[in-house]
């Protein structure tokens, strides 16, 4: 089994009555998923973005659940809840 990990920044936009995750961004690094996250978060339109990771094996489709890295302002802090 080869287990890779992946860093990803997901903003979350406004949408109606409350808020949704827009298009996640797959990134080199938890430092790079960070950064990409804080920009995202400051964004127009944007109510907040987070950085997570998740390992895995990309064969077999077995990942482990995510892990919040960042949270970059008033999102949810429980990856559960997306």
């Amino acid at each position: 089994m080869s287990e890779v990990t992946y860093y990803v920044a997901l903003p979350f936009v406004f949408s109606d009555d409350s808020i949704a995750a827009g298009e996640a961004a797959e990134c080199l690094s938890a430092n790079a998923a960070v950064m990409r996250a804080e920009a995202l978060s400051r964004k127009p339109g944007h109510a907040g973005a987070i950085a997570f990771s998740r390992t895995g094996d990309p064969s077999s489709g077995d990942f482990s659940d995510a892990r919040l890295i960042r949270n970059c302002s008033d999102v949810p802090d429980a990856l559960s809840a997306l």
